[in-house]
């Protein structure tokens, strides 16, 4: 493995570059980030989900189904219904990180919760 330009540190191995790539592939639709973004808020369930990033039940039940299976999020039987929640709070940081600094860029100041303030992001 070689180092990098400037940082010194040793490149990834492929398949951890791959498996990025297909995190990062998957996240690559706004509705999926929206409820990255809305379950780091807190958990729901696939109604609450629709109405707050506004697909249908449908469409939002689907993108949890593949986010469910990358393992980014999980769910619990709360008697009748799933509720959703975040299984992988790493990505939260990265989606954090990436909308916030383009919100910023935008001019649009997006609010972050206090861990992630207080880690600069």
């Amino acid at each position: 493995m070689s180092t990098g330009a400037g940082g010194g540190s040793q490149d990834p191995p492929a398949d951890v570059l791959a498996q990025a790539a297909a995190a990062f592939g998957l996240l690559a639709t706004p509705a999926r980030l929206h409820i990255i973004w809305a379950l780091d808020q807190g958990e729901s369930d696939v109604t609450g989900l629709a109405e707050r990033v506004g697909g249908t039940l449908p469409s939002v039940s689907q993108h949890l189904t593949k986010l469910k299976l990358a393992g980014l999020v999980r769910s619990r039987r709360e008697g009748r219904r799933q509720v959703y929640l975040v299984d992988d709070p790493s990505i939260v940081t990265v989606v954090r990180l990436m909308v916030g600094q383009l919100a910023e860029r935008s001019g649009y100041q997006a609010a972050q919760p206090a861990h992630l303030r207080e880690l600069g992001a």
